[in-house]
């Protein structure tokens, strides 16, 4: 059966991915794991990703890392064929593949049949231009009009989700709404397990990691080695929190004090809506991030749920 840890920025999700894989071993089951945090599909985005460096995998196999380049554009769907590949495969192997990351949509689409309507380049990049010109916000009130629920769950500032959204409403006259997980049917059977930390904690690690990422983690440095390869001019990557801030040093449009504070900023709004998110699952069991028995308590119930 497969095993998800989701939950929000810096609840320790990584680290309690290794110890169920240990605590699973010790039980004479392998475990493998599958990333699902879409920042770190993108190769080279290592420091403000948190990506887990290889020699730090405790010799555990790690499956959909850097499988795209900073400028392309990231595509859910493409995501979650890669992912159930690789769980398929791990599977077969005979080990337990254990789902780790807080980015909501690809986790939803590796567990659940939902429909992702076809694009239109043409329209995506009208749609973008008049993002642009007006304001992710004025397109998000046309999207409240025409789709009030899928309006309910983007953010206004999200304008490459409001996009999205426009799009598939434009395209097929029906509403985005209808594509987004509600209650669509399970891919396989899983044992889903939702990592928290109180606030107060939760604020401290944030801030902590972020500090480090600016100063000795090297995240402007990344970035700046990054800028050859494109990453300024990718849709998705060059807005990545951290990065986007990082790119706004370089260009002297921002200290990096500011950097870090717009940093730090923006990563506990990221943290509000992915509480949101993962939490109104009612069948997964919530698991405290910090605490020393939560890998214990989901390899139990994970044995108990078959």
């Amino acid at each position: 059966m497969l095993l998800v840890l989701t939950g929000a920025t810096g609840t320790g999700k990584t680290s309690l991915s290794l110890a169920v894989a240990e605590a699973l071993a010790a039980r004479g089951r392998r475990a493998e794991v599958v990333n699902a945090d879409a920042m770190q599909l993108y190769r080279g985005m290592d420091v403000g990703t948190a990506k887990l460096p290889v020699a730090e995998r405790r010799g555990i196999p790690h499956h959909c890392f850097d499988l795209w380049s900073v400028t392309e554009t990231a595509s859910v769907a493409a995501y979650r064929d890669e992912a159930r590949a690789a769980i398929d495969d791990v599977l077969e192997r005979g080990a337990v593949p254990i789902l780790v990351g807080g980015s909501g949509l690809y986790v939803e689409a590796v567990l659940r049949e939902l429909e992702f309507p076809a694009t239109d380049p043409v329209l995506r990049a009208d749609l973008e231009a008049q993002g642009e010109a007006m304001g992710s916000e004025a397109l998000w009130r046309r999207l409240a009009e025409q789709d009030p629920q899928a309006a309910g769950r983007i953010h206004s500032g999200n304008l490459r989700r409001v996009v999205r959204a426009l799009e598939v409403v434009t395209l097929t006259g029906l509403p985005y709404a209808a594509s987004l997980p509600e209650a669509a049917p399970l891919w396989r059977p899983a044992a889903r397990f939702w990592v928290d930390v109180a606030n107060e904690p939760l604020a401290e690690r944030l801030r902590v990691r972020a500090e480090r990422m600016w100063a000795e983690g090297g995240l402007l440095d990344e970035a700046e080695r990054l800028l050859p390869q494109g990453l300024a001019d990718g849709t998705t990557a060059s807005r990545a929190i951290g990065y986007a801030q990082a790119l706004a040093v370089l260009r002297g449009a921002m200290t990096a004090e500011e950097g870090l504070a717009e940093t730090v900023r923006l990563t506990w709004r990221v943290v509000r809506r992915q509480r949101a998110w993962f939490g109104r699952d009612e069948g997964a069991v919530r698991l405290d991030g910090l605490d020393p028995d939560a890998a214990a308590g989901a390899v139990a119930a994970r044995a108990s749920s078959g």
